[in-house]
């Protein structure tokens, strides 16, 4: 063990040249990061989840009745025996011979069956309610800390001249206000990654869970090797756009189109300009360019900065079907009328879509004998369920 720590924490990987672990030592004339420091993240991780689950229940959740939203979920599917063992142990999207198949085993008509299953899917997810809840949760943290943030870097040289994050690096002591931004933001990516498994599970799940692993790894290497100074900026800079895309869905939830809409143009024009704009010439430039001049590449350098390369190329994805939304809606004409949050079969997680599963009125089911299993109430649903789609949905 202790030679796999010795290999890990390889002085020649972490520092640059000529620097080592005990020249960063802490003293009492300076104080810098520690690797252990982090270890209060994990902990501080799970309050913040407790601290949601209580905010959720007794803050979101009454500002979300005060607004007149529904905590009714989905429509439930009728009960039968035999469709529900096909849609527990072998499929959930039955193909078409094997919907023929219990066409004729229950006397129904496969249009039926097809709604039949719709409903049971879409029965498992989240009512308005609880989207509500969610988004609330995540714009009051996005606002606090991008408002913490804003406080404490506009007292910073950095913030204004990003190569007073190289000078004198790595020898630069950390102050209090650094090390209590990091932990924040560490241990709310924790809190999201696991989190993430049990929230609301959008079309790009893997894209979000690679984005909370790439976030938690920048944020870790950051601080290990002091170069806390460009971490803060880089940090800063994603909450901006994070607190306008929840306000937004806030606003959607709760019926306020106009209000909608406008919040989802300032989030568009501020996530793409930030993301595609600012990042890449201030962010991108200080850490290839700028640090390559003063303090010259090591390999965690390397690392580092392939890491925010990948964000980067995150934010062109993203960015990429913000647009495409928005032009689908020109091009369709329904620019008055749009919900940006609202679109049947967008692509971006954030942007919450309605169910496009509407099939109209359904044909006449033919009634069935009393030895089929189930009984066939609902002669008149159409299928629609209120509520974002979800990927398996489209």
């Amino acid at each position: 063990m202790a030679g796999i720590l010795a290999w890990f924490w390889n002085e020649r990987f972490w520092l640059p040249h000529n620097v080592t672990w005990a020249d960063l030592k802490n003293t009492d004339e300076a104080t810098f990061p520690q690797a252990e420091d982090l270890y209060l993240a994990c902990p501080l991780a799970f309050c913040i989840f407790m601290i949601r689950l209580i905010f959720e229940r007794f803050i979101a959740r009454p500002c979300a009745m005060g607004l007149k939203i529904q905590a009714n979920g989905p429509q439930k599917a009728q009960s039968n025996a035999i469709l529900e063992k096909v849609f527990t142990a072998i499929t959930k999207h039955p193909d078409e011979k094997r919907l023929e198949g219990l066409s004729k085993q229950l006397d129904w008509d496969v249009r039926t069956i097809q709604r039949w299953f719709r409903q049971r899917r879409n029965q498992e997810k989240p009512s308005t309610l609880a989207r509500f809840c969610e988004s609330m949760w995540k714009f009051t943290f996005y606002l606090y800390i991008f408002t913490y943030g804003v406080r404490f870097l506009k007292k910073t040289p950095w913030l204004w001249n990003t190569k007073e994050c190289w000078y004198n690096y790595p020898y630069q002591p950390l102050t209090v206000d650094i090390h209590y931004y990091y932990v924040l933001e560490l241990s709310f990516y924790l809190s999201l990654l696991f989190s993430q498994f049990t929230d609301i599970r959008r079309k790009d799940f893997l894209i979000m869970f690679l984005h909370h692993v790439a976030a938690i790894s920048l944020i870790t290497f950051s601080y290990v090797n002091n170069m806390a100074r460009v971490g803060t900026l880089v940090m800063c800079l994603h909450d901006a756009a994070d607190v306008l895309i929840e306000a937004a869905k806030m606003a959607n939830y709760a019926k306020c189109q106009i209000l909608c809409n406008l919040l989802f143009a300032m989030f568009a024009i501020l996530f793409i300009s930030s993301r595609l704009g600012v990042y890449p010439v201030w962010i991108l430039n200080t850490t290839l360019f700028e640090s390559w001049e003063i303090v010259g590449p090591y390999p965690s350098w390397w690392v580092f900065n392939l890491l925010l390369i990948l964000l980067q190329l995150l934010h062109s994805f993203w960015s990429y079907l913000i647009v495409k939304t928005v032009c689908r809606a020109i091009s369709k004409g329904k620019v008055g009328k749009w919900n940006p949050l609202h679109v049947s079969k967008d692509d971006r997680s954030d942007i919450e879509s309605s169910s496009d599963e509407d099939d109209g009125p359904p044909p006449s089911q033919k009634h069935h004998s009393s030895a089929t299993n189930g009984t066939n109430k609902n002669h008149g649903t159409n299928g629609y369920l209120t509520g974002g789609s979800y990927p398996d949905e489209h």
